[in-house]
């Protein structure tokens, strides 16, 4: 399934199309990771030409926001993002207090275990730490984004929005059911943020890809937001009766756990 990062809302601002086009080329780029990516996929992800994808990834890659592996012609993170994020880590970054306990919520389920950061309407996975059980799933990966609602992160995340917020959210998105199937349909997905609320933390029964489950426990700003979900994947057949409960009781621990860690930085 296609898992390409959608452009967040945003008004209409005239004069603005380039900048909001460059930047979706960016965010697709990034998401990519070390592989890099092709220009013909970017442009259909980023449903533009290939000729005027190109000519923004080249005045990208001027400024050094991307780069171009010559031998392969794939687009790849350029200098310059590092550069940038350097500087904003000091502002946004928790991964330097987080990967501790995503680390520790690792090793005691022996599950694959993540730390993700809401950015508008998606969530952005920042750490991935593998458990010892040696069956893995590779939904999710360092970089790679998804709406809210559809992984158990951004699941957990928008369970804990304000309601009005969450009607916002389905009304602006519509197009869920479209691009990640009726599971996603807005009746659907308000019943999964009631449950994901009664429960306290969210699941995936394999609505991404098949057999590979997910849990998602929402992470709180000083002032009670949900900024930030840490999560657990693994096969189906891991997940299942009592030990779906423990697994949510551990992982609830350690997202309450690096809230109050983040609250009192």
């Amino acid at each position: 399934m296609d898992t390409a990062p959608t452009p967040p809302a945003r008004t209409s601002v005239p004069g603005t199309q380039a900048i909001a086009r460059a930047a979706h080329l960016l965010r697709l780029v990034t998401a990519a990771g070390a592989e890099g990516a092709a220009a013909g996929d970017l442009a259909r992800q980023a449903d533009l030409t290939r000729p005027t994808a190109h000519r923004l990834l080249s005045a990208l890659r001027q400024e050094g926001l991307v780069d171009r592996d010559d031998a392969t012609g794939r687009w790849l993170p350029g200098p310059e993002l590092y550069l940038m994020g350097t500087v904003a880590a000091s502002r946004f970054d928790v991964t330097a207090i987080a990967r501790d306990i995503v680390r520790s919520l690792a090793v005691r389920t022996e599950e694959s275990a993540f730390l993700s950061v809401r950015r508008g309407d998606e969530t952005v996975c920042l750490v991935r730490e593998d458990g010892s059980f040696p069956i893995r799933s590779h939904v999710l990966s360092e970089g790679v984004r998804f709406p809210l609602g559809v992984a158990s992160a951004g699941l957990a995340i928008l369970a804990f929005l304000p309601p009005e917020e969450v009607d916002a959210y389905l009304e602006r998105h519509d197009d869920l059911t479209e691009h990640w199937g009726i599971a996603h349909s807005p009746a659907r997905l308000r019943t999964r943020v009631a449950d994901t609320k009664a429960r306290g933390y969210a699941v995936n029964p394999g609505l991404i890809v098949e057999g590979s489950w997910g849990l998602g426990a929402a992470v709180f700003t000083r002032s009670g937001e949900p900024q930030w979900a840490l999560s657990l994947t693994g096969v189906e057949f891991r997940f299942g009766g009592v030990r779906l409960a423990e697994l949510g009781r551990i992982l609830l621990a350690h997202a309450h756990q690096l809230s109050t860690r983040i609250a009192g930085r």
